[in-house]
């Protein structure tokens, strides 16, 4: 099943801006990796496996930005994957790399954010 990347950010978007991590999750394979250096500095470790990590992480890093929104700004499909360019409610940029199974739920997934001074 290939998934309509424009229609997955649009939806993607509005979950963490409803701030519903039940929905958040509701896109990722229990066995999800998940990469982000945001992970390392809030739960200890840059690199997360299955559902309950994320889950325990997402709880925090939400608990810590109750302002949190989500804008995207663009989306970039591939063969079972894609790049959804966003920016966060100070402004800064960020890139999530999303890898999907035939299914059309995301099995791995990496964050990026803009680095800025």
């Amino acid at each position: 099943m290939a998934v309509d990347a424009t229609r997955f950010a649009i939806e993607w978007q509005a979950a963490w801006n409803a701030r519903d991590l039940s929905r958040i999750l509701s896109h990722y394979t229990e066995d999800v990796i998940f990469r982000s250096r945001k992970a390392m500095a809030l739960v200890g470790a840059g690199e997360l496996r299955g559902k309950p990590a994320l889950r325990h992480y997402w709880q925090r890093a939400l608990a810590n930005q109750p302002d949190l929104h989500f804008t995207v700004k663009d989306v970039f499909a591939g063969h079972q994957m894609m790049v959804v360019i966003y920016e966060n409610q100070r402004g800064t940029l960020a890139a999530e790399t999303l890898m999907f199974t035939a299914d059309g739920l995301i099995w791995q997934a990496s964050a990026c954010h803009a680095d800025i001074a």
